[in-house]
């Protein structure tokens, strides 16, 4: 006698058909982003169902690419979790983090094939996790006590970080950008006092690092355009007509003198408010909401340079750099904080009126203006810069490097096969399983790059056995070189993606039940 366990619609995968299921699952994922890896990786375009030309995205960032696919598969979803974990944490190696736990999935379905039970697999792959990074924390070097060698290693991480990217061609340029912009923030991981400006038109090379805070905004009518020693009042109020904010209130008048003197009333309302604010003895008020005219005037008649519709985040950047905070009401003069820089001025990007905030925050704050041909070109060089200046915060805090060009991962793999020597019973062949998993990192690098994979891979490792611990792949040579100095890595950057894959590959090797739920049943 059958008993049914579960709802009608319901379906049940067990045992070899669930872990099959989200194995073939998770190597898909990793398949559709390895070939965006590395520097000669490709992109992607991402449209709308819709099809319209606005919704289209060209990108090769991991993570980009992977929260804008909806996917059914449970452990593809782990395996996007993974790379939204990299992103916050990191900012960089999203692609990465997903192609290694593919590779050591891929791996670890040959060792099912083999009847190696998956507990074995995993208890093999956590000796080998602990290997590969006890042999990358031993390969870690630090020069932040030489500050000349510390510099040249950030832009070394950031061109190696921006070599992937669609800013490769002038990787150099923006690399002394990125670098300028992190070094203000005297060791701070707190990336929104560094603004980023899209403006269309021009080319990328047109980009530009100011120092302080630039706001896409335009002055008042016939207010100062320059004021030296600001001190800046940043509100989120009204400043339009007060209006009667009644629900359904209505006033019914039958004189036209009336009405004028229902307008006179409000024009007094507003004069009474904007003098209360000039009482506050600033000279730059900025609003989130609009200013109308009569209230703009009467700014202009105070000397008091006014900006009305900055966004949200554009408000709370501006009183984070200049030490202010956003203030709504002004009847309390003693609990409003005014915010402070040395000069505020209009200047002119491309052909657009912004205005210029320096000297702000400690000389911490600073914006970067992004020009380019495309919306696509500018939303894909901003998603570059962001990556590259996570990883340089991060490397700040944690100033730990590493070689790249497969050479990390060559090191590990070659640490976890001198380990698995020593580990006995079947353990071994899930240690061994995994160094050939990071051994797949640089060959999908010379793979992407059109090169002979088989022939350079082989050589990289045959120079790490002969104690070329610093050999790494030249993807434009097509040759194995000395790596030290030309491609620069964050330690924590390769901690993070060594870490993260392992334990993806763990979860989704545990699972040996799938219950997918009935569908909710609409009605009528």
């Amino acid at each position: 006698m059958s008993t049914q366990l579960f709802n009608e619609g319901a379906t049940q995968e067990r045992a070899e058909n669930a872990r099959l299921s989200n194995i073939i699952g998770a190597i898909a994922v990793g398949d559709l982003v390895k070939s965006t890896l590395g520097p000669k990786g490709m992109d992607k375009i991402l449209q709308s169902a819709s099809g319209r030309g606005d919704d289209v995205v060209v990108t090769n960032d991991g993570a980009t690419l992977l929260k804008s696919i909806p996917l059914d598969n449970a452990a593809a979803k782990v395996l996007v979790n993974i790379s939204k974990v990299q992103d916050d944490e990191v900012g960089d190696g999203t692609t990465s983090v997903c192609v290694l736990a593919a590779e050591i999935l891929r791996q670890a379905e040959q060792l099912l094939d083999q009847r190696i039970h998956p507990q074995t697999i995993i208890d093999g792959f956590r000796l080998a996790t602990r290997s590969a990074r006890d042999a990358l924390e031993a390969a870690a070097v630090s020069h932040a006590d030489d500050a000349a060698q510390w510099r040249e290693d950030l832009l070394s991480i950031a061109r190696t970080t921006l070599s992937s990217k669609v800013l490769a061609a002038d990787k150099h340029m923006f690399a002394e950008m990125c670098v300028d912009a992190v070094l203000r923030l005297q060791g701070s991981t707190n990336l929104d006092r560094i603004q980023i400006i899209k403006k269309a038109g021009g080319k990328v090379s047109d980009s530009f690092l100011s120092d302080g805070f630039i706001l896409a905004k335009k002055v008042g009518v016939n207010q100062p355009r320059a004021i030296t020693g600001a001190r800046v009042l940043v509100a989120n109020t009204p400043m339009d007509t007060d209006k009667v904010k009644v629900f359904g209130a209505k006033i019914k008048v039958s004189d036209p003198a009336q009405l004028a003197e229902i307008e006179r009333a409000e024009r007094e309302k507003m004069r009474t408010k904007v003098a209360k604010i000039a009482a506050l003895g600033i000279n730059v008020f900025v609003n989130r909401q609009l200013i109308y005219n009569w209230p703009d005037q009467l700014f202009a008649d105070a000397g008091i340079m006014a900006i009305e519709h900055a966004d949200f985040d554009g408000v709370e950047r501006l009183a984070l750099v200049t030490g202010g905070e956003i203030a709504s009401t002004f009847d309390a003069p003693e609990l409003i904080k005014l915010g402070a820089c040395d000069t505020v001025e209009e200047i002119i990007v491309g052909e657009d009126r912004m205005v210029k905030f320096s000297g702000v925050g400690g000389g911490r704050a600073c914006t970067i203006v992004l020009r380019g041909g495309t919306t696509q070109m500018l939303d894909e060089a901003e998603r570059s810069i962001h990556d590259a200046l996570a990883v340089l915060s991060q490397t700040v805090s944690e100033p730990r490097i590493v070689y790249g060009g497969g050479c990390a991962e060559m090191l590990m793999s070659r640490a976890v096969d001198d380990s698995a020597k020593t580990v006995p019973g079947k353990r071994a062949i899930a240690m061994e399983a995994f160094a050939r998993a990071l051994r797949q990192m640089p060959t999908i690098l010379a793979d992407n790059a059109g090169l002979d994979s088989a022939d350079l891979v082989a050589r990289l490792r045959a120079a790490h056995y002969e104690g070329k611990s610093t050999a790494g792949l030249d993807l434009f040579q097509g040759d194995v070189i000395d790596v030290a100095g030309k491609v620069t890595e964050s330690f924590k950057l390769k901690r993070q993606v060594l870490l993260s894959a392992a334990e993806a590959a763990e979860m989704i090797l545990r699972v040996d039940d799938i219950i997918r739920c009935a569908p909710r049943q609409r009605r009528n």
